[in-house]
């Protein structure tokens, strides 16, 4: 058999996040940490890497978050781009350089690259209309032009998308358009912008996607890939109108800046600049491997978009493989940052601190890397305490603590070996091809898989020769166990650092142990005999159901409160005459005291106040307020009501109550303290 070549160099990229918010559960299964473990492994294999990443602070998205927080753009990517740094180096994310598009590095090679398809005549000008906002004295971006739905009559629908029923629009396609910066219609106005003319590299596209990639790319990103070719290229604007951006850098463009899109992507190529003066080497050297690791909603622009950028520029080499995922679901529903409906990373390392080893697995776990998969709290405490706790960490505890119990923490001299042993340790050293093989594919949840069956390999090894037992009968024997034991974990070691870092390094502290490459990993000789380790420390905690329960709670407060935000008013009722309400006689009155009806639920007694009497009011409010935190508060009271015995007691009025959408009730109080019997007019 031929042996296995590889490439000089990998150039690793992950998505470039974008800084108008966190980051959240969502980016990570679908891009940063199949990126990770593979950036990682790669290293173990003493393979040369370099992975980048970096914040994308540029296009319409950032104006607007600036605006809604009045706050310049600058500021607003400035905090973002550290809220999002700072998440993916507490997560233990390794990039050897998290960069930015905002910075001059950017945008000199953003520019520079534009230039030279410029002046090589790569591009195409035209001239088209565009909706103009005349108050604010500038062209508009889609997301700048709010208007009615055409498909679903959704008033409140962008010029790119209506986020009620999903469909994707032009901006000419609203109706009623307005501007979301001054309120007013706009107008069409003639604008020119460079075009990059997807159609002229179609063919060229078809020849390298449809036939060069069939066989080697997943089958989510070859399928989208060929639609679109099969559809049709169509040339793309590289340019628009925005002062927020990389300016175009040629005569008669001022006021332009470089497409978001257009400029993104190259924001790899600078970040790599920034980290090493041999940037070119990784990107434009035949030798060079250049994997994007993306979502699915990233695939066109990294599969056909950014190739045919590089392919015109002429001196970049093409990535080799997009390894899309699909997208992560959340307790049932679409992630979505505009409902707060997520888990946040930053979050999620505040309420569970020391816990990212368990969110990287559970999220490589159940990664969804060929349909669409589902997040659940009850999953994540089921796989840390089935599967981290009860098979990983327990074989570690047993094999530590044994071997201090018997040994004082000194490896034993292994002896002769059965037929048992001989048969686990030749699983042992299969188990690091073996979970490459998965990784060299991108199959992360395969080798994940793999990494828990070596965990289990080893469980099932200690409970099946049972040396606890033993230890009294035939002492040699449980040596050669103990030593056999060891050996799997250190190999676990070495094999589990890509994909759970933090447990890796415990692990390699408990044994005192610096973990070799990844391919001594199956060796029987990783501890030698009168090696000491250390005390035994537990690698996973049990996670209670309290801490679940938390999660779950902030879930639906979340839910709650969008249901509330959302929450359309019932209609009016018909309209009254003047005369009708001037007989109303609403006073300001104080509650004096207060008492639940006997078997009843809703139902208070209450003695009030109302600057005219002292009556007796019976309110059906004791779901929402106590007794005694009610009693001394001013409320507004229909004094004019005509009695009515309720429970055998007679009402002598009525409290005004405010009604939220989820039913909650709140007084109608005055803002400030009234004399009882004041008017409410």
């Amino acid at each position: 058999m031929a042996e296995t070549t590889y490439p000089k160099r990998y150039t690793i990229t992950a998505a470039l996040p974008y800084a108008n918010g966190p980051v959240h559960i969502g980016h990570l299964a679908g891009v940063y940490i199949p990126a990770d473990i593979y950036a990682r492994y790669l290293r173990s294999r003493g393979r040369d890497v370099k992975f980048v990443c970096g914040s994308d602070e540029h296009g319409v998205p950032i104006t607007i978050r600036a605006k809604k927080e009045g706050i310049t753009p600058q500021q607003a990517v400035d905090k973002y781009h550290e809220l999002i740094k700072n998440s993916f180096a507490d997560f233990n994310i390794s990039f050897d350089i998290y960069s930015r598009t905002s910075s001059k590095t950017h945008a000199e090679v953003a520019s520079g690259f534009f230039k030279k398809l410029y002046e090589e005549g790569k591009f195409i000008e035209q001239t088209t209309q565009q909706y103009y906002d005349e108050k604010a004295q500038q062209f508009l971006a889609d997301r700048y032009i709010v208007g009615t739905c055409p498909k679903c009559g959704n008033e409140n629908a962008y010029g790119d998308q209506c986020e009620s029923c999903g469909t994707s629009l032009n901006a000419t396609d609203l109706i009623n358009p307005k501007s979301t910066l001054s309120g007013e219609p706009p107008v069409m106005r003639e604008t020119k912008h460079w075009y990059l003319p997807l159609n002229e590299y179609e063919a060229w596209l078809r020849e390298w996607i449809v036939e060069g990639h069939k066989s080697d790319w997943k089958t989510n990103v070859y399928g989208q890939c060929k639609s679109w070719i099969d559809q049709g290229l169509q040339p793309r604007a590289v340019t628009r109108d925005l002062d927020w951006g990389v300016p175009v850098p040629v005569e008669g463009a001022e006021g332009k800046v470089l497409y978001v899109w257009f400029d993104a992507p190259i924001g790899y190529i600078s970040a790599t600049k920034d980290l090493t003066p041999d940037w070119e080497t990784y990107w434009k050297d035949k030798d060079s491997k250049l994997v994007h690791f993306i979502g699915k909603d990233n695939i066109v622009f990294h599969c056909i978009i950014f190739p045919a950028m590089l392919k015109a520029h002429g001196d970049y080499v093409l990535p080799d493989n997009v390894p899309a995922n699909e997208f992560l679901n959340l307790e049932g529903d679409k992630i979505s940052t505009s409902r707060n409906w997520a888990v946040w990373l930053h979050e999620y390392m505040q309420d569970l601190p020391g816990k990212a080893d368990v969110l990287r697995y559970v999220l490589c776990a159940n990664a969804p890397e060929t349909k669409d998969n589902d997040f659940t709290w009850k999953d994540y405490q089921a796989r840390n305490n089935n599967e981290l706790l009860a098979i990983f960490g327990n074989f570690i505890n047993r094999a530590v603590v044994l071997t201090h119990k018997y040994y004082n923490g000194a490896v034993p001299q292994r002896g002769e070996l059965t037929d048992f042993d001989q048969e686990v340790l030749q699983q042992l050293a299969g188990f690091p091809e073996k979970i490459a093989a998965s990784l060299e594919q991108y199959r992360f949840k395969e080798a994940l898989g793999e990494l828990m069956n070596l965990a289990r390999l080893g469980n099932k090894y200690l409970a099946d020769t049972e040396p606890w037992k033993l230890i009294k009968t035939d002492a040699s024997r449980v040596e050669t166990i103990m030593n056999i034991a060891l050996q799997i974990s250190a190999s676990l070691t070495i094999l589990s650092e890509p994909f759970l870092p933090q447990t890796a390094q415990k692990l390699a502290n408990m044994l005192q142990y610096t973990p070799g490459k990844w391919d001594v990993a199956g060796s029987v000789d990783l501890l030698p005999a009168g090696h000491t380790i250390g005390e035994a420390a537990l690698l996973f905690e049990k996670i209670e159901d309290a801490v679940i329960d938390a999660q779950v709670q902030k879930l639906l407060d979340t839910k709650k409160a969008n249901e509330l935000a959302n929450a359309v008013a019932a209609p009016a009722k018909e309209n009254i005459s003047f005369e009708d309400f001037s007989k109303i006689d609403i006073r300001i009155g104080t509650i004096l005291e207060a008492e639940k009806v006997a078997k009843t639920k809703k139902l208070l007694k209450l003695k009030v106040d109302t600057g005219i009497d002292q009556r007796t009011i019976v309110s059906g409010i004791a779901e929402y307020f106590t007794p005694e935190e009610i009693i001394g508060q001013q409320v507004s009271v229909l004094v004019n009501l005509a009695p009515r015995e309720i429970k055998g007691i007679e009402s002598q009025g009525m409290l005004l109550m405010a009604e939220n959408a989820d039913g909650s009730l709140a007084f109608m109080q005055p803002s400030k303290p009234i004399v009882n019997g004041g008017g409410v007019s």
